[in-house]
């Protein structure tokens, strides 16, 4: 998997940080969480910069969970039953999002990045249920910044020690998550507040 990954940076660059989380957010099985904390093991490294990384990241997020919106736009439930399970998204994913989806909605669009299986689900799901793309990018972009920077930093953080990122988020997502959800609450509130004093 590292030799992968280390190809991707290594031929590729920054470019290779879009393409590769763009192809990941749409069901393409990257690892996701690793490779972002393999960038910033990089970053520690001094093999690429922060910022510029955390960019391109970003970048390949945003393309990534648009491209899936704009695919549930167009084509609905029935392109996710019929293709899913060939991109590795089970019918037991999509019933969960979907279950999720219909209770928390822009809860999920920001926390769902934090949750395996979730995150490739909910533009999709934005698109289904017939949010706005500007409710959806409102929502599901700070989701992408809030992921990208999370895992870059744990990267950077960790150092030599990356490669230990699965058994610490599997330890502390207890606190990643709830803390996701508060500030999804938080700006929910506050965008609320904005439309009913406009």
């Amino acid at each position: 998997m590292v030799h992968h990954l280390n190809l991707i940076i290594t031929h590729y660059g920054y470019l290779g940080i879009i393409l590769a989380l763009t192809g990941g957010i749409i069901g393409l099985p990257l690892p996701d969480e690793i490779l972002l904390t393999y960038i910033g093991y990089n970053v520690f490294a001094d093999r690429l910069s922060y910022l510029p990384s955390l960019a391109c990241a970003i970048i390949g997020i945003i393309l990534g969970i648009s491209l899936s919106y704009l695919l549930g736009y167009k084509f609905g439930l029935p392109l996710l039953n019929k293709y899913g399970p060939k991109v590795y998204i089970t019918e037991k994913k999509i019933e969960m999002t979907k279950s999720l989806f219909s209770k928390f909605g822009p809860f999920i669009l920001i926390i769902g990045f934090f949750i395996p299986g979730v995150r490739h689900l909910t533009a999709y799901f934005a698109a289904i249920n017939k949010y706005s793309f500007k409710k959806f990018a409102l929502f599901g972009f700070i989701g992408a910044i809030l992921w990208g920077f999370t895992f870059i930093t744990l990267g950077k953080i960790l150092g030599e020690k990356w490669d230990k990122v699965a058994s610490l988020f599997a330890k502390y997502s207890l606190v990643i998550f709830p803390t996701a959800l508060l500030i999804a609450i938080v700006f929910f509130l506050l965008f609320r507040k904005r439309l009913t004093t406009n």
